[in-house]
């Protein structure tokens, strides 16, 4: 599966969604190497748009991308009839798979999280790929949960891994049916975790940094892994800061460094402050990564 990357949602300074700079951002990201694109995730600020903004940004991700690169969209929530609901109003023509997340802030046990996505699994017209991130849901899927739902159905075919835990990421390589992907939800965990034999990742850095990132995976990809760790480790100064004041605060700091956007996000999240903004302009002037 290669590199995806978790697309943001670029405002204006008027908190209006920029189209012209989510075109920006979207041919950045095919020049640059990357895999396929994931809209409307955690990145995308997704939780604070509207029913008519999401359609939007599907809508131009679609057009401009014409076909070029497969396209992932987020359709995930912590009300499972409401999810459903979601589904099946929505129009997913050119895009190939559903990332959905593990349900946020009720923290149900492990059968509710297999009921959840098994309820979705029965409605769902695209593939979908599971989305275990402990960090933000305030629950962690587990391995035999992850096994479950990936044997129970053949249109769950992945997991967005960013547990961080390459212990747990272990065990569903180990356990998980030869079909089913493996992809990292962490930039950090991205290589080690190709190179036990995952399929890739969906980034955050890489919008920013696309020819570095795809080239560190698709390296990862073929074995190489001393050019690959090469990469990594001029990469990992841009991994922490980017998250350093939450994300995507930092992405869009970097992508405003390299004339694609604003800086704006949607509150309750807040715009990077100067001295980080500062951080990541360093981090651009000395990285030994290409970056466009």
């Amino acid at each position: 599966m290669g590199t995806g990357v978790a697309l943001v949602t670029p405002f204006d300074t008027n908190g209006k969604i920029d189209i012209k700079a989510l075109e920006r951002v979207v041919e950045h990201c095919i020049k640059g190497g990357i895999d396929y694109l994931v809209a409307l995730g955690t990145t995308a600020e997704a939780v604070t748009l509207t029913q008519f903004e999401k359609r939007l940004i599907m809508q131009t991700i679609s057009l401009v991308n014409a076909g070029r690169l497969p396209l992932v969209v987020g359709v995930g929530g912590n009300n499972t009839m409401a999810v459903i609901e979601e589904i099946k109003a929505m129009d997913f023509m050119d895009f190939e798979a559903i990332l959905s997340v593990s349900p946020y802030y009720n923290k149900p046990t492990q059968e509710g999280i297999y009921q959840h996505f098994k309820a979705i699994a029965k409605i769902s017209p695209l593939p979908i790929i599971l989305y275990n991130v402990p960090s933000r849901t305030g629950s962690n899927m587990l391995p035999a949960t992850t096994l479950r739902l990936a044997n129970d159905f053949e249109n769950i075919v992945a997991i967005k891994e960013a547990s961080a835990d390459m212990v747990q990421i272990d065990q569903i390589l180990r356990d998980k049916p030869k079909d089913f992907h493996m992809i990292s939800g962490d930039d950090f965990t991205a290589l080690s975790t190709v190179l036990a034999g995952g399929s890739g990742v969906i980034s955050v850095l890489g919008q920013g940094t696309p020819n570095g990132f795809s080239k560190m995976v698709n390296l990862a990809l073929k074995g190489e892994s001393e050019p690959a760790y090469e990469i990594h480790k001029s990469l990992l100064d841009g991994m922490h800061l980017i998250f350093e004041e939450g994300n995507p605060a930092g992405i869009k700091a970097l992508l405003a460094e390299l004339g694609l956007i604003t800086a704006q996000v949607r509150l309750p999240l807040v715009e990077a402050t100067p001295k980080l903004k500062k951080k990541i302009t360093q981090f651009l002037n000395t990285t030994d990564v290409v970056l466009a």
